[in-house]
Formats: structure tokens, C-alpha cells, sequence
């Protein structure tokens, strides 16, 4: 689905900051990954568990609602560890694409996972840190990089 909006997306020409919750599920050196479809956003591309923070919900909320919502497993709230955020804007971009992406990364949780979500996710699987599958969603492939480098910022921007 294409997100639209609406020239008053904004508060007295203040941009309206769109926040998501990214989670790295880990398994030993195995990260899930989803295989994106039908969104319209990188279809085809592999992405790990992540969606927007929900109105009155906190980004920790969202990590662990998007976790059982898509795959199916329970996450606890003292097992999410924050990583990083990223803020992706547009330079001449409307003012409504400005984007906050917190990532946490979690290495415990309950349930075994599967693909919940046929309708936004072709496959989910299982992938070595070391052999990720191609394409990926770039912004979440520049911070796995990051992460895994040892040089992932507390707080970074990526113009798009």
C-alpha cells in the first residue's frame, strides 16, 4: 500500500516526523528476514520485522506488537536491546517525509517463527549474518552493516 498525504500534514509548517520500530530477530548468527510483497514499498526486497509506531503506542510497543503480528513470535520488553536511530528525510523532499526509524535487536523470545502476513511478505527465513540474501531494503542493510562494523552511531541521518 502507498502512503498518501495530505498538504496539511503539518503543524504551523513544522514537519510531521513518521516513526517506526525496526527489530533484528536473532538466532545465533541467524537473522529472520521477511521477503517483502504487496506493499508497494521495495517489494522483492528482504526486510527484517519492522512497522510504524501506532498512535499512543511507544516504539518498544510497536517492536514487540510488529514481532507477534508478523512473526508470530513474543517478544519481552526487558529482551529488546536499542541500537540505533536512523532519521531519513527527503532534502527537497515534502515535508511529511521525514522518517524516524528506531532498531532494537532481540536475541530471546517464545514461539516459533513463521510468516503471519501473506499479504505484505512473500517468505520469511532464516539467514547467516554472514551470507544476507539480496536485494535488501537499503536503509536496513546500511544498519546491519553498521551494527555488525562496529560503528553504528546512537542516532544517524540518511538523506534519501
Amino acid at each position: 500500500m502507498t502512503e498518501h498525504y495530505a498538504p496539511d500534514d503539518h503543524i504551523d509548517g513544522r514537519s510531521l516526523l513518521v516513526a517506526a520500530s525496526y527489530l533484528l530477530v536473532l538466532d545465533g548468527s541467524r537473522l529472520l528476514l521477511q521477503l517483502r510483497a504487496g506493499t508497494g514499498y521495495r517489494d522483492g526486497h528482504w526486510a527484517t520485522v519492522a512497522g510504524h509506531v501506532d498512535p499512543g503506542e511507544s516504539a518498544h510497543e510497536a517492536a514487540i506488537r510488529e514481532a507477534q503480528e508478523e512473526a508470530g513470535i513474543v517478544v519481552d520488553p526487558a529482551d529488546l536491546v536499542p541500537l540505533t536511530t536512523l532519521h531519513r528525510f527527503e532534502r527537497t523532499g515534502p515535508q511529511v517525509e521525514q522518517r524516524a526509524d528506531l532498531f532494537f535487536l532481540t536475541r530471546r523470545f517464545t514461539g516459533d517463527p513463521g510468516l503471519r502476513e501473506p499479504d505484505k511478505a512473500a517468505r520469511m527465513a532464516w539467514f547467516d549474518l554472514d551470507a544476507l540474501p539480496e536485494p535488501m531494503v537499503p536503509h536496513e542493510a546500511a544498519v546491519i552493516a553498521a551494527w555488525r562494523s562496529g560503528e553504528l552511531p546512537a542516532v544517524w541521518s540518511m538523506p534519501s
